[in-house]
């Protein structure tokens, strides 16, 4: 009786299990599902969070709302730029809640920890507010894209534009203490040596930093003619807004790599006037540009910034791999993503190269005083556009060994 009892309790278990398993497997084959990873409560909340769900919403629904005869489904959390809770997430999404793609992941630090999820599941991941460039050097994967900007291309754009503006000139680095403020600052003083200026001084700064006074003094301080700012969001607008009250900016320019329309318009004129920076994206760029961020801020409520606009290119990007894959398997449609150039409202047929990166145009801002300005959000003034391939740091210099083992 006991053995017919066990019996049964194993066919009954095993009939559970394959149930189970064939509901996951039924669950994933139904339809695609993308998965933004973001910043929804913390410094980068303003540049992404909220904003990029209502832009890859739009961009799900503007494609036709379906994928492989099934509906395409957006979820979203927030990693809290911790690369625990960030992994956590991620991992519950690819192990219980069948998530294909996860997108966005603007923590550099909680790049690295869902780059190693989704190489081990099979998955892909699309980073876009992260902007370290070993997400495509020394961490290049086959699984993951960078598919708006790295530091490499900021400070390449970025320093030589203001090379050509004031010359060689003295520098002292107000540098985020985490990987994507070192990154930033090591790719800034390559440029920034290359082409004759010195950097004199640095500062290392925690991220959320609230009271930037000390930090500013001994900017001011070091006789410096340009303060790098390699921190973003927030904290970007906290150090210019700050360096204007201790009169900074009368004798020294702050230098801004990674810059979005929101921070410029809440710093304002007065303090930001001037200042020389670069973007892959300004929603009054051109009539492409204009017509997107009308639609978006009829829904949204707000101008979009360029991770927002970044996120819904990287997420149309993908829907048409899927399309012209016919699955959503991985590398398939990662083949499908090299194969077919990004073509959209914000980018002009760029490459995704054999290190993850998105070769895209990297255009120079100055940032337009009271003056220039109309009022509003027109606030950034262009000055030139670089080429993909020029902005984007050379294949061989990245030490990505997908470059390595393809040339062999």
């Amino acid at each position: 009786m006991r053995s017919m009892m066990g019996r049964r309790s194993f066919v009954v278990g095993t009939g559970l299990a394959a149930s189970l398993l064939a509901s996951r497997a039924s669950a994933a084959a139904a339809g695609v599902k993308i998965g933004l990873l973001s910043d929804f409560s913390s410094v980068y909340a303003d540049s992404s969070g909220k904003g990029s769900l209502e832009a890859i919403r739009m961009t799900v629904e503007e494609f036709g709302g379906q994928l492989l005869g099934h509906p395409v489904q957006v979820v979203s959390a927030d990693h809290m730029n911790k690369a625990d809770i960030g992994a956590s997430i991620a991992r519950r999404w690819l192990d219980q809640e069948d998530v294909d793609v996860i997108v966005d992941v603007n923590n550099s630090a909680v790049c690295l920890a869902v780059k190693e999820l989704v190489e081990q599941k099979r998955r892909l991941a699309l980073f876009v507010g992260a902007g370290s460039s070993d997400l495509t050097g020394k961490f290049c994967s086959p699984n993951t894209v960078q598919t708006l900007y790295d530091t490499s291309a900021l400070a390449r754009s970025t320093v030589k534009a203001v090379d050509k503006l004031y010359g060689p000139k003295k520098w002292f680095f107000l540098t985020g203490d985490f990987a994507f403020g070192h990154a930033l600052e090591r790719d800034a003083r390559a440029v920034i040596e290359a082409t004759g200026g010195k950097i004199i001084g640095r500062v290392a700064v925690p991220l959320a930093t609230a009271d930037f006074s000390s930090f500013l003094l001994q900017a001011q301080a070091s006789g410096a003619d340009l303060i790098g700012v390699a921190v973003a969001g927030a904290d970007l607008v906290n150090v210019v807004k700050q360096g204007a009250e201790f009169d900074i900016t009368r004798r020294q320019r702050f230098v801004a790599s990674v810059v979005t329309e929101h921070d410029i318009y809440s710093i304002g004129p007065k303090a930001a006037g001037g200042m020389v920076f670069s973007s892959p994206f300004y929603w009054d760029l051109d009539d492409r540009t204009r017509a997107w961020s009308k639609r978006f801020q009829a829904r949204a409520g707000k101008t979009p910034t360029m991770t927002q606009a970044g996120n819904a290119s990287a997420v149309l990007h993908y829907l048409k791999a899927v399309r012209a894959a016919g699955t959503k398997e991985a590398m398939a449609v990662m083949k499908q993503m090299r194969a077919i150039p990004v073509e959209d409202f914000m980018t002009r047929s760029a490459p995704l190269r054999i290190d993850g990166r998105v070769e895209r145009e990297m255009h120079v801002f100055q940032a337009k005083t009271a003056a220039e300005s109309t009022g509003g959000w027109d606030i950034y003034k262009h000055m030139v556009t670089n080429a993909g391939k020029d902005a984007v740091r050379p294949l061989a210099e990245g030490n990505c060994p997908l470059v390595a083992a393809a040339s062999q």
